[in-house]
């Protein structure tokens, strides 16, 4: 998932012309702040957190509320504090208390991962009413969204937002523009059958409109199709039966060869190629886990279960270094195949999560709005605008571990 989000950066510095360095590594860990700066004490991580705080404390409620776990009402608190006026969300404030304005660069996957985690939760109707009313500006006459408004539209930023309208009980496909729904948008990404493409999905076509398939996009793009978010199951059992070619294919089709390709190109290793430079045939955890989502989604459980096994032997030291979004993605991935998240390989995903932020409140219910403290506020400010450099923070929001997710994303999802 943190090499979803590079790819999101990649896009967004082509966007703007920024020169930034990808913000995440090949581990999914992104740059650590200085011991002398205090981060606030709702938000879960102890990395710096400009590229990705909205994010992964969105992944971490979700995740959390997923398994019965009742969040922290300051870690709510925290990412309710961090929306806009206008309903967007950016990857982080600093200054949550200031008012945005045309310099905050919001972003579509970090406002759309926020509505996903508020509408679980419930009780926010509010905040994510206004979100969804700014993702609906943004949305592209494709029908679909890039990671910023106005950007090309991309598998994975379309994907996060599908999953955010289902969160409220919005119908993705009734959310059109000039008549395109996300899932037209979706259809347009996906490639042929074909030993270039192999029905996967891309993340953007190139330059010349060429599509390069992308196993993070089109675990994205698979989840997305059947119609879900970050947390997905399903209750029937579909099998690969190999790429199906189709002169107009619908979603379904489109979704199922997606999902071929995905267990075609974990069938020898048990799991995805991280597609970052430098990188080459090593493991990419975060797609892994969202590449077992996507099956599961979909109903190839059968196809999810080598990955999933690979996962629970294999990710434990990246998650630790990775930190709360993370483990919310192997969260995610062990409850799509009805797996124990609390004995996941011998570890307790829950218990990790929840130890990288504040303590949770009670078992069994959600959690619902409370009175922010006058001292969070203070910690949400508390020097934390020297990570805020110019440079980088033309392309704020991006760095998870989506995207979409390189995330390529890239996700980056």
């Amino acid at each position: 998932m943190f090499v979803r989000r590079t790819a999101a950066v990649l896009a967004a510095t082509a966007v703007i012309g920024a020169v930034v360095a990808p913000a995440a590594s090949a581990a999914g860990s992104s740059p650590s702040p200085s011991p002398s700066v205090a981060l606030p004490s709702g938000l879960y991580g102890s990395t710096d957190p400009t590229y990705d705080g909205v994010w992964r404390q969105s992944l971490a409620l979700l995740a959390q509320h997923t398994v019965g776990v009742r969040p922290a009402a300051k870690a709510v608190d925290w990412l309710t504090g961090q929306q806009c006026a206008n309903g967007a969300f950016a990857a982080y404030r600093a200054d949550a208390s200031a008012a945005c304005d045309a310099k905050t660069q919001v972003d579509t996957n970090s406002t759309a991962a926020a509505v996903q985690a508020l509408g679980a939760l419930g009780g926010h109707d509010d905040a994510t009413g206004k979100a969804v009313t700014w993702l609906k500006s943004a949305q592209n006459k494709d029908g679909g969204w890039g990671y910023m408004a106005g950007g090309p539209s991309d598998t994975n930023s379309t994907s996060v937002v599908i999953g955010a309208l289902k969160a409220v009980g919005k119908k993705p496909a009734g959310v059109s523009k000039d008549g395109k729904s996300p899932f037209d948008a979706l259809l347009k990404l996906s490639t042929a059958c074909d030993a270039e493409g192999d029905g996967a999905f891309a993340y953007q076509p190139d330059k010349k409109g060429k599509l390069a398939a992308n196993a993070d996009a089109t675990a994205a793009g698979v989840t997305a199709g059947m119609g879900q978010g970050f947390v997905a199951a399903t209750g029937y059992a579909f099998h690969l039966t190999g790429c199906v070619i189709a002169d107009a294919p619908d979603m379904a089709t489109a979704a199922g060869n997606g999902a071929n390709y995905l267990a075609k190109a974990m069938a020898k290793t048990s799991y995805l190629k991280s597609a970052l430079p430098g990188a080459k045939d090593q493991p990419d955890y975060g797609n892994t886990a969202d590449a077992v989502v996507a099956l599961a989604a979909i109903g190839a459980t059968k196809d999810a279960q080598k990955p999933l096994a690979w996962l629970e032997k294999n990710s434990g030291d990246w998650a630790a270094e990775s930190g709360p979004a993370a483990y919310a993605q192997l969260i995610f991935a062990a409850h799509a195949t009805g797996t124990d998240p609390r004995a996941f390989g011998g570890k307790d995903l829950v218990a990790l999560l929840g130890a990288t932020g504040p303590a949770p409140s009670t078992a069994g219910a959600s959690a619902t709005p409370s009175e922010k403290k006058n001292d969070e506020k203070k910690d949400d400010g508390n020097g934390l605008g020297v990570w805020w450099i110019i440079g980088v923070g033309l392309v704020a929001g991006i760095g998870i571990g989506f995207l979409i997710s390189g995330r390529n994303k890239k996700r980056q999802l």
